[in-house]
C-alpha cells in the first residue's frame, strides 16, 4: 500500500495557483481485471481517477490545528477574498478525505486478516456511494501492485457484505410487521409496538406426549411457577449460567397457536435490525409448509438457499462455512417428508444434488455445514422425529402467563376500560382463562369480547369454549354480510354453503391428521380449490389461503381447535339437516338410517356422541378430545339458540343425559 508507482501524480488541495488546466484529471489504462459492477451498481468510469495524498508533507500536528469546515463563516465573495476562502475550504476538505480514506483502509486491513469472519458485519446505506469509490480505489491500486489474489479476496469480501446488508432488508421487511388472523385481509402493526414475550423453558423430555394439545396447557396451568429454568428467546443459542457447552441445534416445542412462529419472526427481526446475535452473519427461514411444495426436486443446499434467498447468490462465505449461519426451520408437524435419519446416505458437499429429504437430514445430523446452526420449532407429537442425539438444546414455549395475558389485552384493546372489563370477564372462567395461555385464543377472545363488553346493549357474555367459538364463527359471518351483501340485520346470515365446505374440509383432515392442505387435498376431499378461495375470502379470520415461493398454494384454519369446531359443527349438521352419522360404524348407520323416521334426533344424537367418544377414545393422540368437547358443548340450548340461523330447527333435548351416563361409564372402565 506504500507504493511510489503513483507518486508523481497527485493533485495538490494546498496549492494556492490551482488552475483550471491543473484541474484536469489524470486518466490510466484499465487494469488487465477492472472492477466488476456488482460491487458500486452504478458504473466503472471512476475506477481510473484517484487523489494521491501520499506525497503531500502533512503531519498530525498540522491537521490537529486545521479549524472544522463551518459553511456559516464564508462571507459573501463580493466582499471577501474568495481566494481565501477556498483555501480555508480545501484544507478542510482535504482532512475530511484523507481521515475518510485511512479509515477505510484499516476497514479493508480487517477484512483481508485471516480471522475477518470474527469482524464481519454488515454496513449502513449512509455514504455508501462514497465507500464504493474508497474501494475500487483500493483495488486499483493492488492490482497496479500485481496483488491481483489480495484485490480478488478484497472484493468478493466486500460482496459478502452487501448481499448480508440485502439479506438483513429484505428480512426486515418481511417481518417487522405482524398479521391477526390473516395476512391477505387481517390488519398488521408493527411488530416492536404489539409484541409481547412469550413464556420459553429450557428442558423437556424427548417422549411424546399423547395428551391433546388443549390438555397439556391445563396440565401445566396447575404446575407451580418457578420449577423450571426460563430463557429469553433472543438467548436461545446461548449457554446457560455454568454451562460451558456450545449450543449447535435447538428444537422449540409448543402446541398449536402457542407463539412458536412470532418467536421465530422476533427472533430475525432483532438480527436483521442489528439489535441482538450480530454474531450470527446469516440467517436463513425455511418453512416446512413451502419445503413440502418442492419434495420431488432435486437440487444441492446452494440451489435451495439461491432460491429462497436470491440476494445471495454472489456470496461464497455460506458455502465454504467460513461464517456462522443459522438455518430455522419452522413448523416441522407441517413436514410431508419422510426424513429417513436411519437410510439417507450422507452428504458433506453444499453443491451435490440430491432430494430435499437427503438435504434435509444431512444438515440436521450436522454432516452438511456442520458450522451451522439449526433452529426447529415444532407441535409436541412431531417433534421426536428429530433423533436426540442430533439437538443439543430442548425449549418448550409455554404461551403467556398471567402477567403477560394481561399485557396482551391492553396491547390489542386500545379502550383500557374495556381491556380491564376483558381481562376481569377471564379470570371469572377457568377454561377460558386456562386457554388464554395460547396467544392465538387471546385474539379470539380479544375480538369477541371487546365486542360484546364494549356494545351498549349487552348481550349473553361467553363462558365456555363453545359459547366462545361460536360467537367467533357469528361475527366473522356478520362481517361477510356487511362486505359482501351490505346486510345489517343483527342476526347472521348464514351462508351453509360456506359454512358446510369449511365444515368437510375440517373433518376430513381432522380424521388425517392434517393441519394445513395443499390443492391436492382439496380435491380428495371433493372441494373446488376456487370454493376454497371463496371461502378464504368471506371467512377471512377462519380460513387462509398463502402462496408458496415456489409453485401451488396453501390453506389452512387460523389454529387447530378452529378446525376442531368446525370439524364438529359440520358432524352436528350433518346429522339433523342431512341425516348422516359421520362418525357411527356403517352397519349401526345403515341401521340407524333405515328407521330415521320413526326414530327421534334425541335417539341419533346419542347414538352420535357415543361414537365420537369411541372415536376420542381410540386416538391415542387426543387428535379427537377437543373435537368431542365441542360436539357436547354444541348440542346444549344455549349454543343451539346461537345456531338456530343455521340450524333451522330447534333441537331443544339432545340426549345429554344419556351421553353423561355413557362418559361416566367409560370412565369407570378405563380405572378398573
Amino acid at each position: 500500500m506504500k507504493s511510489d508507482m503513483s507518486a508523481d501524480r497527485f493533485i495538490d488541495f494546498q496549492n494556492e495557483d490551482y488552475t483550471d488546466a491543473s484541474r484536469t484529471l489524470i486518466h490510466h489504462e484499465r487494469p488487465p481485471s477492472p472492477v466488476p459492477t456488482c460491487v458500486s451498481m452504478k458504473s466503472d468510469m471512476s475506477v481510473d481517477r484517484f487523489i494521491d495524498f501520499q506525497n503531500e508533507d502533512y503531519t498530525d500536528a498540522s491537521r490537529g490545528q486545521m479549524q472544522e469546515w463551518d459553511p456559516d463563516a464564508v462571507s459573501d465573495p463580493f466582499t471577501k477574498s474568495q481566494q481565501e476562502d477556498l483555501k480555508h475550504i480545501f484544507q478542510v476538505l482535504e482532512e475530511k478525505i484523507i481521515t475518510f480514506v485511512k479509515n477505510e483502509l484499516k476497514t479493508f486491513k480487517r477484512m483481508l486478516s485471516p480471522d475477518y469472519q470474527e469482524n464481519f458485519e454488515s454496513k449502513e446505506d449512509e455514504e455508501s456511494e462514497v465507500r464504493e469509490g474508497a474501494l475500487k480505489m483500493a483495488l486499483h491500486f493492488l492490482r497496479n501492485m500485481k496483488l491481483k489474489d489480495l484485490a480478488d479476496k478484497l472484493q468478493q469480501n466486500e460482496l459478502d457484505i452487501v448481499c448480508q446488508t440485502e439479506l438483513k432488508r429484505n428480512l426486515k421487511n418481511k417481518y417487522q410487521s405482524v398479521f391477526e388472523g390473516i395476512r391477505k385481509q387481517g390488519r398488521s402493526a408493527l411488530l416492536d409496538k404489539v409484541y409481547t414475550e412469550v413464556y420459553i423453558t429450557e428442558g423437556g423430555s424427548g417422549k411424546v406426549n399423547e395428551e391433546h394439545e388443549v390438555r397439556q396447557i391445563e396440565l401445566k396451568s396447575k404446575r407451580p411457577a418457578g420449577q423450571e429454568t426460563s430463557i429469553k428467546c433472543s438467548d436461545i443459542f446461548k449457554p446457560l449460567p455454568g454451562q460451558d457447552k456450545s449450543i449447535r441445534s435447538v428444537v422449540t416445542k409448543g402446541v398449536a397457536g402457542i407463539g412458536k412462529t412470532v418467536s421465530v419472526q422476533k427472533f430475525i427481526l432483532d438480527w436483521a435490525e442489528g439489535k441482538e446475535n450480530q454474531d450470527i452473519h446469516f440467517i436463513f427461514p425455511l418453512l416446512f409448509r413451502e419445503l413440502n411444495l418442492m419434495r420431488e426436486k432435486q437440487l444441492s443446499l446452494m440451489d435451495l438457499l439461491h432460491h429462497f434467498f436470491t440476494e445471495i447468490k454472489q456470496s461464497t462465505f455460506p458455502s465454504q462455512g467460513k461464517c456462522k449461519v443459522l438455518f430455522i426451520c419452522d413448523g416441522l408437524d407441517e413436514c410431508r417428508l419422510q426424513l429417513d435419519f436411519q437410510n439417507n446416505e450422507s452428504l458433506t458437499d453444499v453443491t451435490e444434488v440430491t432430494s430435499l429429504d437427503v438435504l434435509l437430514t444431512n444438515v440436521i445430523k450436522g454432516k452438511l455445514l456442520p458450522s451451522a446452526l439449526l433452529w426447529i420449532t415444532s407441535r409436541p407429537a412431531a417433534a421426536n422425529q428429530i433423533p436426540p442425539e442430533c439437538v443439543d438444546r430442548v425449549t418448550e414455549v409455554q404461551g403467556f402467563n398471567d402477567p403477560q395475558k394481561e399485557e396482551y389485552f391492553r396491547k390489542r384493546i386500545s379502550d383500557q376500560n374495556l381491556a380491564s372489563r376483558v381481562v376481569s370477564h377471564i379470570k371469572l372462567s377457568r377454561s377460558l382463562h386456562i386457554m388464554c395461555h395460547i396467544p392465538v385464543f387471546c385474539w379470539i377472545a380479544a375480538t369477541v369480547l371487546a365486542v360484546i363488553l364494549g356494545s351498549s346493549g349487552g348481550g349473553q357474555i361467553p363462558k365456555t369454549l363453545t359459547e366462545m367459538y361460536t360467537y367467533f364463527l357469528i361475527f366473522q359471518t356478520k362481517q361477510r354480510s356487511l362486505k359482501f351483501e351490505n346486510v345489517h340485520d343483527l342476526d347472521p346470515q348464514w351462508n351453509q354453503k360456506v359454512i358446510f365446505g369449511l365444515g368437510k374440509l375440517a373433518y376430513e383432515q381432522l380424521e388425517k391428521g392434517n393441519l394445513i392442505f395443499y390443492e391436492q387435498d382439496l380435491k380428495e376431499s371433493g372441494i373446488d380449490v376456487r370454493e376454497a378461495a371463496v371461502c378464504s375470502g368471506i371467512c377471512s379470520q377462519i380460513f387462509q389461503e398463502e402462496s408458496g415461493l415456489y409453485q401451488g398454494k396453501v390453506f389452512c384454519f387460523v389454529h387447530l381447535s378452529i378446525q376442531e369446531y368446525l370439524a364438529a359443527l359440520y358432524a352436528l349438521l350433518m346429522l339433523i339437516m342431512k341425516r348422516k352419522d359421520l362418525i357411527s360404524p356403517k352397519q349401526a348407520l345403515r341401521k340407524g338410517f333405515q328407521l330415521w323416521e320413526r326414530r327421534s334426533v334425541h335417539k341419533s344424537m346419542i347414538i352420535l356422541h357415543k361414537s365420537a367418544m369411541d372415536k376420542a377414545l381410540e386416538h391415542e393422540d387426543g387428535r379427537f378430545d377437543l373435537f368431542l368437547r365441542f360436539l357436547l358443548g354444541l348440542s346444549l340450548e344455549s349454543n343451539q339458540t346461537l345456531l338456530h340461523g343455521l340450524l333451522q330447527r330447534g333441537q331443544n333435548q339432545m340426549g345429554n343425559e344419556e351421553t353423561i351416563s355413557y362418559i361416566k361409564e367409560k370412565i369407570g372402565r378405563a380405572h378398573v
